[in-house]
């Protein structure tokens, strides 16, 4: 999005919600690769598990309760993005778990 001073409001903001349109489009054309995502989710399933086997259920419930709120933020930021249904779930989830790339 470019900004020019000189440019009436008006058509600066037709400008803009074409430019926001086109991508969503994209975006809601591309593929979500969510293969990091998946090992994210793994490590930190893993992760709940060991908690809960050693017995720490407090800090399994703070855990857990961290992580359900960092996922409910994901989901109403996709949501609120314009995304819908299934494609705001995989967004929200690859939001969540996608640092599982960097492995």
């Amino acid at each position: 999005m470019n900004f020019d001073k000189n440019e009436p409001r008006s058509v600066r903001g037709e400008r803009f919600a074409v430019e926001r349109a086109e991508r969503r489009e994209a975006r809601k054309a591309a593929s979500l690769d969510a293969w990091g995502a998946h090992v994210g989710a793994a490590i930190v399933t893993i992760a709940l598990v060991l908690l809960s086997w050693n017995g720490k259920l407090v800090a399994l419930g703070i855990v857990g309760g961290v992580l359900l709120l960092w996922f409910s933020a994901a989901l109403a930021w996709a949501y609120a993005d314009g995304d819908h249904g299934r494609h705001t779930l995989q967004r929200a989830y690859k939001g969540m778990f996608g640092w599982g790339d960097r492995f």
